[in-house]
């Protein structure tokens, strides 16, 4: 058992922001179909991309299927680079908020994210590997909010769930995490975050 408690946190619209603007309308006119039907085919697939279930290719081959589009490999593959792209970008507060934590915790990261993208991200931003624990759910095979990813980080860490400090800004993944007994923030700004963390961390020092 671990003598310090673990901070963990979502990376998408915590230490990462969402995916860029206009990315979704540029990829739809890649393929020559309206943004709204792209949005739905781009949707409806991402859970098993997400978690390990597709890779990139049979998801964006899915994708265009659903669109009545040709799924040639060029397609594909200047699809996938495109969409990695769009959710490569790095907070660069709360990512240095988040490492300057180790002094005082254990810091972990569980994230929804494709494994392609996780490979590209952790390519991009090396201090990742820094941290104590990366939970991707594209290499876990398990997604939030379901609860097997939850649970892997508690094990993988070898520490109970009442350890933790999970961080994330869907209210719906947060009330999973606390359903399993960790502890929860529900992200809005940095500045309730560091203030919730300064709260939580002196109650539960070894």
């Amino acid at each position: 058992m671990p003598t310090r408690r673990t901070v963990l946190f979502d990376l998408y619209g915590v230490l990462a922001p969402h995916q860029r603007p206009g990315a979704v309308q540029r990829m739809a006119d890649r393929c020559g179909a309206p943004v709204g039907a792209f949005t739905e085919a781009y949707w409806s697939a991402r859970r098993p991309y997400g978690s390990g279930r597709y890779g990139a290719t049979d998801y964006w081959t899915n994708v265009l299927r659903q669109l009545s589009r040709p799924a040639d490999a060029r397609t594909v593959e200047e699809l996938r680079r495109a969409d990695t792209d769009s959710w490569s970008r790095i907070d660069d507060r709360t990512a240095a908020y988040a490492r300057s934590l180790h002094a005082r915790a254990e810091v972990a990261v569980l994230s929804n994210i494709p494994a392609d993208h996780a490979d590209a991200l952790l390519a991009a931003q090396p201090w990742l590997h820094t941290l104590d624990h990366l939970a991707l759910s594209g290499r876990i095979h398990a997604a939030e909010p379901d609860p097997a990813a939850f649970r892997h980080c508690a094990v993988a860490l070898r520490a109970a769930p009442a350890d933790f400090l999970f961080v994330d800004d869907r209210e719906e993944n947060v009330s999973a995490a606390e359903a399993l007994g960790m502890n929860g923030h529900h992200f809005t700004r940095p500045d309730t975050l560091e203030a919730a963390i300064d709260a939580w961390l002196p109650a539960h020092a070894a």
